[in-house]
């Protein structure tokens, strides 16, 4: 890796803990089963699974925000979340972690959305993923409570060097949450980085989106069979949606960055090897991304560290978060950036 690069990557993670990201959007509930298998049924053609263990963690957006405290930023996450147990496991985890949480709005009656994961395996083996089992609620929120939500923001953004969106369709990004931010980028000039898993087209005038290629290619109406492809439709949905940039994940094929004034740059995925679990790994690099705008980086830079974040986030398993010690540790190794 040539020197400049690489200071250029340190000097941007060097500034990391001297930002505030405020995290909007949907907290999820990441919620493990893990059992041992005992045998099949008898009642059915399925293994019958002796309970080990559950862990919930935080997913989704609070996902987001736990990534944003591992790196050593304070860490403000605003979004709607139920009065139940996951909502309050989720809520104390956070809080565990320093992420602020005060500005939430929790709301009775409304479930937590929930994904809970079997994992089950033999004795001394691996536990694999069987079954997938979501409990969620896509009711539009409430004009009171979208009205909560823009005046908990507007409290919170003097304090805020950078923002991250991460709308999973449970409402904590309406649009007048979104025109919000267009104006406040407008206004400061600050990072605002969006991902969205079925609404890409509403968060437009941002500074930043990181789709993946399937929620890319939904939105084109298209699918990538080729890198010029992705460097072409990510340039085109760049310009469609009034975009600074684009960072297009494309999983196992690394990353593409569309900016204005500029040709498309596609780099490869960091390190070689088989991920363990990519649970969560886009959240990783919406932060990344967004933390190193904040922190002065340009595009480039921001995405090869969001790229060794990715690397490093998916060798783990459940939904896990990298510090900087990790990243700069990987940087050491010079390998893949």
């Amino acid at each position: 890796m040539p020197a400049s690069r690489l200071s250029g990557l340190r000097s941007a993670l060097a500034r990391f803990p001297a930002q505030h990201l405020l995290v909007v959007g949907d907290a999820i509930a990441d919620e493990f089963v893990y059992g041992t298998i005992a045998r099949v049924s008898r009642e059915a053609p399925v293994l019958i699974l002796r309970h080990e263990y559950t862990e919930t963690l935080p997913g989704g957006a609070a996902n987001a925000a736990a990534n944003a405290a591992a790196l050593g930023m304070a860490t403000t996450w605003i979004g709607v979340i139920g009065r139940d147990r996951p909502g309050r496991r989720v809520l104390t985890d956070l809080r565990r972690r320093g992420v602020q949480t005060g500005a939430a709005i929790v709301i009775p009656g409304r479930p937590t959305p929930t994904k809970t994961r079997v994992l089950a395996g033999l004795p001394n083996a691996v536990r694999q993923q069987v079954i997938r089992l979501d409990h969620d609620d896509t009711t539009p929120l409430s004009a009171k409570t979208v009205d909560a939500l823009v005046a908990r923001v507007q409290a919170v953004l003097p304090q805020v060097t950078g923002v991250v969106l991460s709308d999973y369709g449970y409402g904590s990004t309406p649009p007048e949450v979104i025109a919000l931010f267009q104006t406040w980028r407008r206004e400061t000039g600050l990072p605002v980085v969006a991902d969205s898993r079925r609404r890409l087209a509403d968060f437009y005038g941002l500074t930043a989106a990181t789709p993946n290629q399937e929620e890319a290619e939904q939105l084109a109406g298209t699918t990538f069979r080729h890198l010029d492809d992705a460097g072409y439709h990510a340039e085109r949905l760049r310009v469609r949606l009034a975009l600074e940039a684009l960072l297009l994940t494309r999983g196992s094929e690394g990353m593409t960055l569309a900016q204005h004034g500029a040709a498309p740059i596609s780099i490869p995925v960091h390190g070689g090897r088989m991920p363990v679990d990519v649970t969560g790994a886009g959240d990783t690099v919406l932060v990344v991304f967004t933390a190193a705008l904040a922190a002065g980086a340009d595009l480039e830079t921001a995405m090869r560290l969001a790229n060794v974040a990715a690397g490093l986030v998916v060798m783990k398993r459940g939904t896990a978060t990298v510090s900087a010690a990790e990243i700069e540790a990987a940087l050491e190794l010079d390998i893949g950036c």
